[in-house]
């Protein structure tokens, strides 16, 4: 009999352990605020896809959410999420002033290297001190790296989007722009500018899955996790990276 009973309670708690860190007791609704930068984040039309739109649909899909888009540039999208908007913002490097706003929940991105684009050879990065009068491209409301961002001598000209910043230096209006690497790449592959990269870089960070302080999905932070632990040990999560890496390569 103790045997039935010990047999009978495992048989009742084993799929509880199977299930935990996944789907939530009630299925949400969640909100993403998201820029359009391919091939990280394609939000236009009716599609919905990119690495880091890729990874987290298969986190959702494990925690049994619907996922809602909205589309708008960078810096609008930190608006979204101050105003309570939004619930979730993908792939943002964590800040001290976006802390106050968002709790940076899972490092579920790859680094990338911040890489500078020049199209006229004069203006070639060989060194930190060669951005100096230099007109710098930059992404409204990006965050590259401290040095950079809270560097006042340099000169940057903001746009909403990569595509802009490469047709700004295509046309002189600006001599340089910086962009993380596989983003960079995708927008002068997609189009077709003669555009070179400099051999000066910066190393990447992970960029985040960040949730609004002021969302209701911030209670889920630790599914989060599990969710994002689980795809990683079932190999999903290599095979997204490098599908992305192949097509930016190709």
């Amino acid at each position: 009999m103790r045997v039935f009973t010990v047999a009978l309670l495992m048989a009742l708690v084993c799929p509880v352990l199977a299930q935990q860190g996944t789907e939530t007791v009630e299925g949400l609704t969640v909100t993403v605020g998201a820029n359009h930068a391919p091939p990280y984040r394609v939000i236009q039309g009716g599609e919905r896809t990119g690495l880091y739109v890729d990874i987290f649909e298969e986190i959702a899909d494990r925690l049994g959410w619907k996922v809602l888009y909205r589309e708008a540039p960078f810096r609008r999208v930190l608006r979204m999420v101050q105003q309570g908007e939004v619930d979730v913002m993908l792939g943002p490097l964590e800040t001290q002033e976006r802390a106050e706003l968002m709790e940076f929940v899972a490092p579920a991105f790859p680094p990338e290297r911040r890489l500078f684009f020049y199209s006229n050879k004069e203006h070639r990065i060989e060194r930190y001190a060669d951005l100096y009068g230099r007109a710098i491209g930059v992404l409204e409301g990006a965050s590259y790296f401290p040095r950079f961002d809270n560097d006042e001598k340099l000169l940057k000209e903001p746009a909403p989007r990569y595509e802009n910043l490469m047709l700004m230096m295509q046309k002189g209006r600006v001599d340089v722009v910086i962009a993380p690497e596989l983003v960079g790449l995708y927008a002068v592959k997609e189009l077709g500018l003669d555009v070179e990269v400099s051999p000066f870089f910066v190393p990447g960070e992970r960029s985040y899955i960040a949730v609004a302080k002021n969302s209701p999905v911030l209670q889920y932070a630790d599914d989060i996790r599990a969710a994002l632990k689980l795809i990683e040990m079932e190999g999903i999560h290599e095979d997204l990276v490098l599908k992305y890496l192949d097509r930016v390569a190709e």
